[in-house]
């Protein structure tokens, strides 16, 4: 293993100090939890939107902290839920008058955690209620759930919460705002390579030379099958198809249209498959209002992509153009 790394399990915490360290105005570090958080939060006059899950999916989900984005997150150990004394304690800092929500890929640890988390803040008094992200059309049990994994689609179900929370929603609301976006968002996976985590030392999974794995989990969890390497255009053919189809999209919509990187792919390339996405929504006549070709979750080091279309209303629209700050800067 070949990694950035002095003791694996000081990993995590070193890397949210490191992000505090750079970001002084913006973030603050609470280590007892692995909490990530903004200075001026919780805040009466606005819901506190808040997200833990495994780490090694960054800039999910500590580095989409930020005004218009989210107030806090506490991740846990690479591909691993937070405990939840952390999941608790995080609700409990964030607590404010008009509520806690958080948001929760559906994954079997992370949701036991925060929903044990959500009955003891329950139990205070505390308004804390959830938003549940399955996007993924890969399969429809993995390893790690029951039903679809949360996946990229995530960023959208942050981005448009966050920003109706800036302008003071109310938590029923933003409930029914990220059910809805989760309703409307899918997304499919490719993996060229494993990856591997630094208190593990070995890749979590292998890949022949000339093999993808297709429709693969964030965390390594099998796809829909194994299959022989193939050029850029029939990958992109085969995960918009699978998106396209599920919803299913229709001709005149208007959508969002991400492709993101998984950890270890060139941007370059990330664009190259984006060109391909492009021309298929405008073969299917869908609009591209918004697009977005970057990392936004990632598997660590992991060589892949993975499509996400979200279908588009005008206020899912206004909330997306809306101002966010966040860690992660061009120049």
């Amino acid at each position: 293993m070949k990694k950035f790394v002095n003791d694996p399990v000081n990993f995590v915490p070193e890397m949210l100090e490191g992000l505090a360290l750079a970001n002084p105005d913006t973030l603050k570090y609470e280590p007892k939890y692995n909490l990530i958080y903004r200075p001026n939060m919780p805040s009466n006059d606005k819901v506190s939107i808040i997200q833990g899950s495994g780490s090694g999916h960054e800039p999910a989900h500590v580095m989409a902290v930020g005004r218009g984005m989210l107030d806090a997150a506490c991740p846990g150990n690479v591909f691993s839920a937070p405990p939840v004394e952390y999941c608790y304690e995080t609700i409990k800092m964030m607590n404010s008058e008009k509520g806690v929500l958080y948001l929760v890929n559906n994954y079997q640890g992370d949701r036991m955690g925060w929903d044990m988390a959500k009955e003891m803040a329950e139990a205070e008094g505390i308004n804390v209620k959830v938003v549940v992200i399955d996007d993924d059309v890969a399969v429809q049990d993995s390893t790690h759930t029951v039903g679809r994994r949360g996946v990229a689609g995530n960023f959208f179900v942050i981005k448009a919460c966050g920003a109706a929370a800036e302008k003071g929603a109310s938590i029923d609301d933003l409930v029914a705002l990220g059910e809805r976006v989760n309703k409307q968002v899918r997304t499919m996976g490719v993996a060229l390579t494993s990856c591997t985590p630094p208190a593990k030392g070995e890749p979590i999974f292998s890949l022949g030379e000339d093999e993808i794995e297709v429709g693969v989990g964030i965390h390594g969890e099998p796809g829909r099958r194994r299959d022989k390497m193939k050029t850029a255009d029939k990958i992109v053919s085969e995960m918009f198809d699978a998106v396209y189809t599920d919803l299913p999209f229709q001709s005149g919509d208007r959508v969002a249209l991400m492709i993101n990187g998984l950890g270890g792919t060139p941007v370059s390339e990330l664009y190259l498959l984006y060109r391909k996405a492009a021309l298929l929504c405008q073969e299917k006549g869908l609009t591209v209002v918004r697009n977005y070709v970057n990392e936004y979750c990632t598997s660590l080091e992991m060589a892949g992509a993975s499509l996400t279309l979200l279908k588009l209303d005008d206020e899912l629209e206004e909330l997306l153009a809306a101002p966010a700050e966040v860690p992660i800067r061009v120049f």
